[in-house]
């Protein structure tokens, strides 16, 4: 069974600093690495989003939105879900990664 794991990331502009205050492509690539890693052959995508949006979606299935949770998924959890889509089983949410730090601006 064929199946694309689809990311899709915010796409916010740079701070006054020249910072990428909310980029969320580091976290998307570390992603794309851990699931290439643990099941080779995934085809990954990080595409940009809406501002602050981090969506995970598996052959058009939303599994995880940084939107809804305001926080990122669970690396572990996403690749479980991967895994399921390949075998064919119903995909679930994964659960969020603690915020363990937050800044208002």
């Amino acid at each position: 069974m064929w199946f694309e794991l689809k990311l899709n990331i915010g796409n916010c502009v740079n701070g006054t600093d020249n910072s990428n205050v909310c980029n969320s492509k580091p976290q998307c690539l570390e992603l794309s690495r851990v699931i290439a890693e643990h099941v080779p052959g995934t085809q990954v995508s990080c595409r940009t989003g809406r501002r602050g949006s981090f969506e995970v979606q598996i052959n058009d299935t939303l599994v995880h939105s940084k939107l809804a949770s305001l926080s990122f998924p669970e690396y572990e959890e996403v690749v479980q879900q991967v895994q399921a889509a390949k075998e064919g089983r119903p995909l679930q949410r994964v659960k969020e990664q603690p915020i363990t730090d937050c800044v208002v601006q």
